[in-house]
């Protein structure tokens, strides 16, 4: 193991000093939370890929694989789907919103009075994500060193908020290019054809599973409904996701750039499943199908290969969880924080350069506390599922409704948020946390309080849906720094 653990060792160094080279560039806010809004199409396609690829798509997807065979990979292909509607039909209005976070987009767009409940709801979704992206790191420090849990979880945590808080989005943006060329070699080069030749190739896996393991829709198609109603929403609205769109150069790069991240992801999704097809036809009887991923390639790969495919598992959970962390963070101090303590700008970065300090406080803080929590939650399943369901129930009516429905009103977008969230939390305590229902019924109740309360209460005042059209068209203004003058990143 002693060629493995080099490969890993190296790896992490890199990121350090990604981060390291990431703090030289992050001179004003607006660097620091979204790369001075400059990338070009492949590192934006890079990055965006990176995030929405985690450890749950990587080794959940291979273990979904494992268990339900190719329609296993429909966990991931509905994120894939996801970010393919949110780069072709409002990628390029998000960008030149030229603001921070979802909850400013709200204020923007209903007059200053729905971003603060949004904020919470988002902050315990971003949180929730980065602990669970966090504790990922317990498995895959487990096959490399055999290493206490708590330990693992924090030197990966350690390793993620150092970079993070370092160069903030330019640290970020840097080590998930990286990240995603090494998931290329790792994943999709190398244990993917490798886990095929193993299990004898298609035919070997065809005589020795069921036929239900090669059946499109195996999953269920309620499993699938309910990952595009989590998954596939949850990609249109996610601060995660939307801080990687303030990032874009230009709406060609937000709406072309994401377009290949997210078939990117289509073919991921594919090579997961068939990876744990494979694993099945070697390993028909592990304890747990989140297994596959680690077993495979313990077992099945040579010395340095095996090493080049857990650095692939190390930066799939490294590049959401500092995603998370950095949207975690942004949407603490912006949305929460500042508006406590009085001080939200919602058009331009005065100070800016001050705040870039507050900034990288915050990821400090906030990771800290996902390391706490990591360390002290067991049941990250149903944690993220809270998460999801919040989000999705809460938040995509209002968002959604902001971007597309004129007449959608600040009453109307609260009463959203408040009754779609209590449902949720309601209905989870009545069917249980993993049930499906909760989100369902979240979700419709949250539409028809929108509308209802839209219809009957006051237009949005006609000053403020045009500020919003100004914003939308790109006519909104931000101060740039001297280095945001520079030619944008290719």
């Amino acid at each position: 193991m002693a060629v493995d653990y080099t490969v890993i060792v190296v790896y992490l160094a890199g990121m350090l000093a990604m981060g390291w080279w990431g703090m030289r560039r992050a001179k004003s806010k607006s660097d620091f939370l979204v790369a001075g809004r400059r990338l070009g199409p492949t590192m934006y396609s890079g990055t965006m890929a990176a995030i929405v690829l985690g450890g749950a798509s990587t080794i959940g997807g291979v273990g979904l694989g494992y268990q339900y065979g190719l329609s296993g990979a429909w966990m991931v292909v509905t994120i894939g789907l996801g970010l393919l509607a949110l780069s072709l039909f409002f990628s390029a209005r998000i960008a030149r919103l030229k603001v921070y976070t979802v909850s400013e987009m709200l204020d923007l767009r209903y007059g200053g009075r729905a971003g603060v409940i949004s904020g919470l709801v988002m902050w315990a979704y971003t949180l929730m994500l980065a602990v669970t992206s966090t504790i990922a790191y317990a498995t895959i420090f487990d096959v490399l060193f055999d290493m206490n849990r708590t330990v693992a979880i924090i030197l990966g945590g350690s390793i993620v908020v150092a970079y993070s808080t370092l160069g903030g989005m330019w640290s970020i943006t840097l080590t998930d290019m990286v990240q995603f060329v090494v998931k290329t070699i790792g994943v999709l080069l190398l244990l993917l054809p490798i886990a095929a030749v193993k299990a004898g190739g298609f035919s070997e896996m065809k005589a020795s599973l069921p036929t239900g393991y090669f059946d499109p829709l195996g999953i269920g198609g309620e499993t699938i409904f309910t990952y595009v109603l989590i998954y596939t929403f949850g990609m249109l609205i996610g601060q995660d996701i939307w801080q990687r769109v303030f990032t874009a150069g230009s709406d060609r790069t937000a709406k072309w750039g994401g377009t290949v991240a997210g078939t990117y992801c289509l073919v991921y999704a594919l090579a997961g499943a068939v990876i744990g097809t494979a694993a099945k036809v070697l390993y028909p009887k592990l304890a747990s199908p989140d297994d596959a991923f680690a077993t495979i390639v313990k077992d099945e790969l040579p010395v340095g290969v095996r090493g080049l495919v857990l650095a692939a598992a190390l930066a799939a959970v490294m590049s959401t969880s500092s995603g998370a962390l950095i949207a975690c963070a942004t949407v603490a101090n912006n949305d929460i924080w500042s508006r406590l303590r009085g001080v939200v700008r919602r058009d331009g970065d005065t100070g800016e350069h001050d705040e870039v300090r507050g900034n990288r406080a915050f990821i400090l803080v906030m990771g800290l506390a996902v390391i706490g929590t990591a360390i002290a939650l067991n049941n990250v399943v149903e944690a993220l599922t809270v998460a999801y369901n919040l989000l999705v129930g809460g938040l995509l009516v209002p968002i959604l409704g902001g971007l597309l429905w004129k007449r959608g009103t600040a009453q109307g977008a609260l009463a959203a948020v408040a009754v779609g969230g209590l449902a949720v939390v309601g209905l989870m305590a009545t069917y249980g946390i993993l049930a499906n229902e909760p989100v369902y019924y979240g979700l419709l109740s949250s539409l028809a309080v929108y509308v209802i309360v839209s219809l009957r209460t006051p237009a949005t005042d006609a000053a403020v849906l045009a500020a919003w059209r100004e914003r939308l068209a790109g006519r909104g203004s931000e101060p740039a720094s001297a280095f945001e003058k520079e030619s944008v990143t290719r």
